[in-house]
């Protein structure tokens, strides 16, 4: 199962990220390849965890497809944790996490999936840090573009 870690510094508070990516409504604007994002069943869980579904459209030039997730957002924590609820994947988990650092934010971003296609996962597996390495810069750009001085 590919697996992938990234930590990232930027110049924005904890916040401001922990915001941006747990705006999930919003990625259609700035990440390319969502072309949809339907959200559904949005709850308070306890104070200052809120849970939302959401079901994402990705589009790449060989590939159309729908996957639902549920959204676990804990600002306390400054953490937002994503689970598989359908799609073409066997196994889907992710986490961000938000931590002061000198100069602005530790970004740790984790990803650990399986396609249900053998094929697919080869495909994709493959290139899989390059489509990581080009989300977090979508969230960059984001970031630069809401909170830039």
């Amino acid at each position: 199962m590919p697996r992938y870690h990234i930590e990232k510094v930027l110049p924005y508070s904890p916040d401001q990220l922990f915001k941006l990516v747990g705006d999930v409504d919003a990625y259609p604007d700035f990440v390319p390849w969502i072309q949809s994002m339907r959200t559904w069943n949005a709850r308070v869980e306890s104070e200052g965890v809120t849970v939302v579904d959401a079901q994402a459209g990705v589009g790449f030039s060989f590939l159309k497809e729908k996957f639902a997730t549920r959204v676990r957002r804990d600002a306390g924590e400054r953490q937002i944790d994503v689970q598989l609820l359908s799609g073409p994947f066997r196994h889907l988990v992710n986490r961000w996490r938000f931590v002061e650092a000198p100069g602005g934010t530790k970004i740790e971003f984790d990803i650990d999936f399986e396609f249900k296609s053998r094929l697919l996962s080869g495909i994709l597996a493959a290139n899989f840090h390059h489509a990581v390495d080009k989300l977090m810069a979508c969230f960059e750009g984001r970031a630069r573009a809401l909170y830039a001085a």
